[in-house]
């Protein structure tokens, strides 16, 4: 039934002419300076950090299927989630300029899946300057496989170990500890 009414959902029309992008940065802080930096062809936004993780309720991995991860939308995070595949729909690219670091790459990964958008690149920037910014985006690239295959086996991990020690550790040392 949801899904009957998100394709109901109105698409928001365009603004202005020419192509529109859609930058998705983590820091509400940062989209504001970067949206100054890249002009009216650019509506930036920011994720506020992962918008997916493996479920709090269960272990998420299934060891049986060559340790595949469940990823779920981490609660709180709909919000934001539908609002950008709201703007998605309605530019011509949308470019991922997450940190650039493994959690970063996942980040843009988990947003890239949920936001299907055909044309989603990733763009990287070490400083937030109007010249390293206007080159990333100049510069964009495929979201890069081997960073998020490490973050995520990092996650995966954590979740493992973080199952099987931190119950030991409640009975051993104290409640609320984590192995993870």
């Amino acid at each position: 039934m949801a899904a009957d009414a998100d394709a109901e959902e109105e698409v928001p029309e365009r603004r202005g002419k020419g192509p529109h992008y859609l930058v998705v940065v983590e820091s509400p802080a940062k989209a504001k300076t970067i949206k100054k930096y890249l002009g009216s062809g650019y509506t930036v936004k920011a994720s506020v950090g992962h918008v997916k993780d493996l479920p709090k309720s269960k272990i998420g991995v299934d060891v049986e299927d060559d340790f595949k991860p469940e990823y779920t939308v981490i609660k709180g995070k709909e919000k934001v989630l539908n609002e950008l595949k709201k703007m998605a729909k309605t530019v011509d690219r949308v470019f991922l300029a997450t940190d650039p670091d493994r959690e970063g790459e996942a980040i843009a990964w988990h947003i890239k899946e949920e936001l299907g958008h055909p044309d989603s690149l990733r763009v990287t920037f070490n400083e937030i300057t109007k010249r390293a910014v206007q080159d990333a985006i100049a510069q964009p690239r495929e979201l890069n496989q081997d960073n998020y295959d490490s973050q995520q086996t990092r996650r995966i991990l954590d979740r493992l170990v973080g199952y099987q020690i931190s119950p030991l550790l409640w009975k051993k040392i104290r409640r609320g500890l984590s192995a993870g």
